[in-house]
């Protein structure tokens, strides 16, 4: 069974960053697509960014683009969400996901999540 740690999260002025990390056990972390979604208060849970197994293809939302990198390592069995010019509206739960594909479609994991809170 998968397990995802996330861990990272805390309170930062707009402007700052923070970076993310997300710890995976239970299957072979290389061979599956990872993913960070958010959800803010009264809000649905939206996609921020993904990357494949190899790491050779990222994807971001618009919201997020140019601001965030993901990233992984797959020796240490982790996954990155470095995320600078932070904004209030980035207050959210950050979740991380995996895959049980190669690429970044079926999620079937998912961590218990992280908080950030951007002050204005």
């Amino acid at each position: 069974q998968v397990q995802l740690v996330e861990s990272g999260g805390g309170l930062v002025q707009a402007g700052g960053s923070l970076r993310l990390s997300c710890a995976a056990s239970g299957r072979t972390f290389s061979n599956y697509a990872m993913g960070w979604f958010r959800q803010a208060p009264g809000k649905e849970r939206e996609f921020v960014a993904a990357i494949t197994w190899t790491g050779g293809v990222t994807s971001y939302a618009d919201s997020v683009k140019g601001r965030f990198t993901i990233s992984r390592d797959n020796a240490k069995n982790t996954v990155y969400l470095q995320m600078n010019s932070l904004k209030p509206e980035d207050t959210a739960v950050y979740y991380c996901a995996s895959s049980r594909r190669r690429v970044p479609l079926d999620y079937d994991a998912w961590g218990q999540g992280t908080q950030v809170t951007v002050s204005s």
